[in-house]
């Protein structure tokens, strides 16, 4: 996931701080498109783990739209931990989608 920092600070904050930052700060990302027939569809669900390199996101692929149709890849959110604390369960959510 490429950032383009200077939208998101001011020219006096770098790169260096503002691309971890956001690593750190959000837990998924939903990917949305519009579609030809003008219906706006989830296109892809990513994790994003808080890793970086060469200033870039890493993300991990939870959902992705192939074939028409929003298919899991066998992705797992990072730092599960969050959903718990709130009372999901991570595994049983995405293992119920799955017998869906």
């Amino acid at each position: 996931m490429h950032i383009p920092y200077g939208v998101l600070a001011g020219d006096n904050i770098s790169a260096r701080f503002v691309v971890p930052t956001v690593a750190a700060s959000v837990d998924l990302v939903v990917h949305l498109g519009l579609g030809a027939d003008g219906v706006r569809r989830v296109n892809e669900i990513v994790s994003v783990p808080g890793r970086v390199e060469a200033d870039v996101i890493e993300v991990e692929p939870i959902f992705v739209r192939s074939g028409g149709e929003l298919r899991r890849t066998g992705g797992v959110p990072a730092r599960t931990e969050r959903y718990e604390r709130v009372g999901i369960d991570v595994h049983e959510v995405l293992a119920a989608e799955g017998a869906g």
